[in-house]
């Protein structure tokens, strides 16, 4: 499992590079979606729960790449689950095209971070990681809108997995 997590991080790492060695363009936004969330709870065992999601992110872009640290927040008091986690993430953009004046671009990517779980009598903290695909509207050369799916595991005894539909915001500079 550490094996897989650093070969993850590496790939992150150097990938993400090049994104700064081109012309690149660094972002700040925010996230709000459909969460899923998998794990322990008080009263049962990998309860699947579900809630609204937000998050802040920032980054940078190139006309392939794309590098974004993400923190987001999960919390379902009715399914007495509550997450956060901080995630970096790599995309690749793929189709590039232009139509009407907006840039529509498809992506794939994965990510890797860490994500604290809690439920009652459960706290846990690991590492997390998984992939994510959606699409980036460029709407101005300023503004962002971004459509995307993410799925990541966890490595917790605990804390199965998250997953989420997303919707963000990125103001370029």
């Amino acid at each position: 499992m550490i094996k897989s997590t650093l070969m993850a991080v590496t790939a992150c790492v150097a990938l993400g590079s090049s994104v700064y060695a081109e012309d690149a363009q660094g972002f700040i936004g925010v996230e709000v979606g459909k969460g899923f969330v998998k794990g322990d709870t008080y009263t049962e065992a990998r309860h699947k729960g579900d809630a609204v999601e937000y998050g802040l992110r920032i980054g940078a872009q190139s006309n392939e790449w794309r590098t974004t640290f993400t923190f987001d927040y999960f919390n379902s008091d009715s399914d007495d689950q509550n997450v956060e986690k901080g995630t970096l993430s790599l995309d690749y953009f793929f189709l590039n095209g232009s139509d009407m004046q907006m840039e529509f671009k498809p992506f794939i990517g994965m990510n890797i971070g860490y994500a604290n779980y809690e439920s009652t009598g459960i706290d846990s903290s690991d590492f997390i990681y998984g992939a994510q695909t959606g699409i980036v509207v460029n709407m101005t050369d300023q503004i962002d809108l971004d459509l995307s799916y993410r799925y990541s595991l966890s490595a917790s005894d605990v804390f199965d997995s998250d997953s989420g539909v997303f919707f963000g915001v990125n103001y370029l500079y």
